[in-house]
């Protein structure tokens, strides 16, 4: 269970307002179990219905550990069970209605494969992809063609993967199309690459130790060179985010 701050037994309306949460402490509590997850992940979900945080006069999200508890789920959905966010939400629906239901799976897929239960590494096959991204063969293979979306060598994808296919397909109802993306991808691969170069004697050493350091150090500059993308976009569109 994610352990929120601030839980203990409150002493009125003070208190009350004290156990709510900016987004920036939703995102320290979550990332205890889910490393990868962006503020940016956080405000997909509240586009979909997952989540209804509250606002403040001035726009900022305040999340209650409620909030923070089916955030919780959500990630663990997507993690362990691959589920589109269509299954989830009415999975979450009739939780909160009182009903006893169990978590739902994908069933078969169109490869006739059975989805685990539990899998032991993350990784998805093409037709998992398309069910939990909700999109269709063409979508997907017209994304590949222009380098936004590559299997691994096994064929089969990140899981992470399900994060950037949904994201492109929020994109496209606003009328960005595939071709538009392709300098996102090329800046994120020079970004990528900078990271690695840093990073590489560290992955190169021959003890263990620092090797497990290198990964360490990878992910917190991966955090680093995301938020300094989204300032920079923030900046040049001369908006600030809640």
């Amino acid at each position: 269970m994610l352990r929120t701050p601030g839980g203990g037994a409150g002493h009125g309306t003070a208190a009350a307002d004290s156990g709510l949460m900016s987004i920036g402490t939703v995102l320290n509590v979550l990332r205890e179990e889910f490393p990868e997850v962006t503020i940016s992940k956080i405000r997909f979900l509240e586009s979909e219905g997952l989540i209804e945080p509250r606002r403040t006069p001035s726009g900022y999200r305040k999340f209650s550990a409620q909030d923070v508890e089916r955030l919780g789920r959500v990630l663990r959905m997507q993690r362990d069970h691959y589920l589109p966010l269509k299954v989830i939400r009415e999975h979450l629906d009739a939780l909160e209605r009182g009903e006893n239901v169990r978590v739902p799976t994908l069933g078969r897929q169109r490869d006739g494969e059975q989805v685990p239960e539990q899998p032991t590494v993350a990784r998805i096959g093409r037709s998992q992809l398309l069910a939990a991204a909700e999109i269709g063969e063409r979508e997907l293979e017209e994304w590949e063609s222009y380098g936004l979306i590559a299997p691994l060598d096994e064929g089969v994808y990140d899981a992470e993967t399900v994060t950037v296919a949904t994201l492109i397909a929020q994109l496209g109802r606003f009328g960005i199309e595939p071709r538009h993306l392709r300098v996102m991808k090329a800046a994120a691969d020079r970004e990528a690459g900078l990271v690695e170069q840093v990073v590489a004697p560290l992955k190169r050493h021959r003890n263990p130790q620092t090797r497990v350091h290198a990964e360490e150090r990878t992910k917190e500059l991966a955090d680093l060179a995301v938020k300094l993308h989204a300032a920079l976009v923030q900046t040049a569109l001369g908006v600030r985010l809640p």
